[in-house]
């Protein structure tokens, strides 16, 4: 039998899965950020180590004996972020096969296009985008000038609340969302709760992006100007991704992948799908870290549908393990 290990690599957390060549899961582990620009080097792989060896652990199988292993891991994106993660991670884990290390966004693509062709739109923490064309070239970013993840969502949210308090902005009802989520009396008390010597962290700021998408649905001006803007600069680099590769938007298949894009609401995938005319959404993907995984099956010839891969932790996106099927898959 063989065995192959797909690991997703993230800033909020990190997901390794072990699954025989039919795609059966015989192990999964879950830890923290190993991004190794925001843990550092050494977290970051210690997490994936740690990590890793909960999976293995799981499975009941050593490193050494997984054909295939690859990591889809935000915080590959130089050459020598590449060269770091393929010289260090066998040595750490045990690998007695070289590892295959993509950026996280390529991962996704995988785990939703069946030709890892395509477009890849992944918004968490922060958004990864990537593309890749089928004579393997591929173009990520992982530096860009605009942020619309999940934390900058917040972000925005929070400001908002600030502006409207200091009569600076519109009134939005976040502010009493915001308040009953985070036990502050007013904007300034909600402002000095994150502002203050020991305050709030920035996992907390992250924990309001799904009330600014909630609150967008419900009809707050403020809230779905938001959802908007970081739809539309989603969509635009999706679409700058394509022109780097000669992609053709028409036809082309956009994965939407991620915690933030995982939310029920449509507004951000519309906003996004908006600035990619012609193209056609994957929506409610396979998790990332199946994308890895089917990575890893390719590498040793298994042919297995992503359905195939069950993931032990649906509590993460709110979804069930059996994602929800989308009709552009075929």
């Amino acid at each position: 039998m063989s065995v192959v290990l797909g690991v997703d690599g993230g800033n909020t957390k990190t997901l390794a899965v072990v699954a025989d060549e039919t795609g059966r899961t015989l192990g999964a582990g879950l830890g923290p950020c190993s991004d190794i620009y925001n843990a550092g080097p050494d977290t970051g792989i210690e997490a994936i180590a740690a990590t890793v060896a909960d999976a293995l652990d799981a499975a009941g199988v050593p490193a050494a004996e997984l054909t295939a292993a690859t990591f889809s891991q935000a915080g590959a994106d130089w050459p020598e972020d590449f060269t770091l993660l393929e010289r260090r991670l066998p040595e750490r884990l045990g690998l007695s096969v070289p590892p295959l290390v993509v950026n996280a966004a390529l991962g996704a693509l995988r785990g939703g296009a069946l030709d890892w062709i395509g477009v890849s739109i992944v918004a968490g923490t922060y958004n990864a985008i990537g593309a890749r064309r089928g004579d393997g070239r591929v173009f990520h970013l992982g530096f860009w000038p605009d942020g619309a993840g999940g934390r900058h969502i917040s972000q925005d949210g929070l400001h908002a609340i600030y502006r409207a308090s200091l009569d600076l902005g519109p009134a939005t009802a976040l502010s009493e969302r915001a308040f009953a989520l985070y036990g502050a009396d007013d904007a300034i008390d909600l402002l000095h709760v994150f502002t203050r010597r020991d305050g709030l962290t920035d996992a907390d700021v992250d924990r309001f992006a799904p009330v600014v998408l909630e609150a967008a649905d419900a009809g707050d001006a403020v809230a779905r100007a938001i959802v908007a803007e970081k739809g539309g600069i989603l969509g635009r680099q999706g679409r700058a991704c394509a022109r780097r590769l000669d992609l053709p938007l028409d036809g082309l298949r956009v994965v939407l992948s991620g915690r933030v894009l995982a939310h029920p609401t449509e507004r951000l995938a519309a906003a996004a799908m908006a600035e990619l005319p012609g193209a056609i959404a994957v929506r409610h993907p396979a998790p990332p870290v199946a994308g890895a995984v089917l990575l890893s099956l390719d590498q040793i010839g298994a042919v297995v549908d992503a359905e195939a891969i069950e993931i032990p932790y649906p509590e993460l996106d709110g979804r069930s393990a059996r994602w929800a099927e989308s009709p552009s898959r075929a």
